[in-house]
Order: C-alpha cells, then sequence, then structure tokens
C-alpha cells in the first residue's frame, strides 16, 4: 500500500512521539535487497526516500521506457540486473521473463508507481498492477480510496477497476462502514458524490457494496486482486494467505444482495 505524507505524519507522532526517526527503505525479495532507501545521515522527508540503493539502477519511466520528469509519476524499474537479483523462478523462465522483463522490454519491472521531486526524493504511490485505467486516464485506487476516506464515514475501502468496453474499466467501490453509520443509499450517494467532486464525473461508481470486513494478509494488506476475482466471477488463486478467508463468500453475498 502507499505510505503517504498523511499516516507517516501520524505515526511519527504517536508512535516515534517525534524523537524517533523513521528510517524509509523497499525492497523485494526477488532483488535480494533494498532499491530504495534512507541513509540515517541525510535529511528525512515523510514518507519519502533519499535515493536508490546504489547498485541497482533504479529508474522512474512510462511506459516506452523513458524516463519521467521531476513531479511525474511512472513505473519504478531497474534498468539493469543487480548483483542478487534471482535468476528465474524455479522451473519457469518463461514465467520469470513475462512478470519481471517483458512488460517493458530490458528493464526489471517492480509493480509500483514511483514519482521523484524537484530534491531529488523518490516516493512510492501504490502498485501499478492495480492501476484503474477510465475514459483513458490511468488513477491508482489508493488515490480513489483516500477521497472516500475523506468523507468520513468508512473504516476501509477497496476500490478495483472492472473491464468495461465504453469506459476501459468502471468502479467498483467495497466499504467497511464505521460503527454507527448507516450501510444505506444515502452513504452510497454520498460516496459517489465524493468521487465525482473529487476526481470528475467519469470517476461515478458502477457499485458500492458495504461489507464487514476486506479481505486480509496475515500482515494486513487488502487483498484487491481477490475483491476483483469475486466481482467478475474469476478464479481468485490461491487463497491461503488470507487471515479471514470467510470474507470471501461475504463479499460474494453482498454482491448477489
Amino acid at each position: 500500500e502507499a505510505w503517504t505524507e498523511t499516516p507517516w505524519l501520524w505515526y511519527f507522532k504517536n508512535v516515534c512521539r517525534e524523537k524517533h526517526p523513521i528510517v524509509n527503505i523497499t525492497g523485494g525479495t526477488e532483488i535480494g535487497g533494498n532499491i530504495l532507501i534512507q541513509p540515517v545521515t541525510k535529511p528525512i522527508k515523510p514518507s519519502a526516500f533519499y535515493g536508490p540503493c546504489p547498485g541497482v539502477g533504479a529508474d522512474v519511466v512510462n511506459d516506452a521506457g523513458e524516463s519521467m520528469p521531476t513531479g511525474e509519476v511512472g513505473e519504478l524499474v531497474l534498468r539493469h540486473a543487480s548483483i542478487s537479483m534471482t535468476k528465474s523462478l524455479w522451473q519457469d523462465d518463461e514465467r520469470y521473463l513475462d512478470t519481471y522483463w517483458n512488460i517493458i522490454p530490458g528493464m526489471w519491472v517492480h509493480g509500483d508507481w514511483a514519482m521523484r521531486d524537484e530534491d531529488g526524493y523518490w516516493y512510492l504511490l501504490g502498485r501499478s498492477d492495480d492501476t484503474i485505467k477510465i475514459s483513458g486516464k490511468r488513477t491508482g485506487p489508493s488515490e480513489l480510496e483516500g477521497v472516500i476516506m475523506e468523507t468520513g464515514l468508512v473504516a476501509e475501502v477497496a476500490v478495483v477497476g472492472i473491464p468495461d468496453e465504453l469506459k476501459g474499466s468502471v468502479l467498483y467501490c467495497v466499504c467497511v462502514p464505521l460503527p454507527g453509520v448507516d450501510a444505506d443509499d444515502k452513504l452510497i450517494q454520498t460516496i459517489s458524490n465524493a468521487l465525482i467532486d473529487g476526481m470528475g464525473k467519469s470517476y461515478r461508481p458502477k457499485q458500492v457494496i458495504f461489507v464487514s470486513d476486506l479481505p486480509r494478509t496475515r500482515n494486513m494488506k487488502v487483498m484487491r486482486r481477490v475483491v476483483r476475482a469475486v466481482l467478475t466471477n474469476t478464479s481468485a488463486g490461491d487463497l491461503s494467505a488470507l487471515v479471514n478467508p470467510e470474507t470471501v463468500e461475504e463479499l460474494k453475498a453482498a454482491l448477489l444482495g
């Protein structure tokens, strides 16, 4: 999930008591180490990374593999193999190449949106493979979910895009209302209006669905993949990582109801 300035500042104030630094790093198992780091000797910006780990060749690029200008969002990639990177997946070279090296040929695609600011700091803005394309515009689910959370009426939300011939994708919003908030048509309208006002008319949700919890892993990551599979009536794959598999049946029932 994207770690934006607001939760970063909350954590720094309430957990770190504004005394202890947050040393932000990101990497991957397949990388065998870090991609972006925050050296303890460098100034810290909320939710940012100071820069790439030496030797990894990180960049932020568009679909053609061209570096993105300051302030613009693109794919986080590695322009060359790093010394600790895996060479393949077990007995499946083709899947390894298709997953990491063939999306933007010649570059390792990590699957995250990233951006650099005017001071050279880097930011991660959510998973690129969760990206929703509506009327030609690509938007990360975290941005849409943030708009809904700002209503102050839901505890959690997962927004996914479902393919649509006319618009590219249509939005489905799966929401957990706050205690004491009625899951009714008025709340649906409030959520719809928030998206329209914040993002534009094309972001009017196709459906708003209310549940008591969202499918999540043991480290509390919401599994949008599972939500999308239920909404499209396709296989969700391996569900062994879910800490609350009962949410899948609840979502199915809510969709039918």
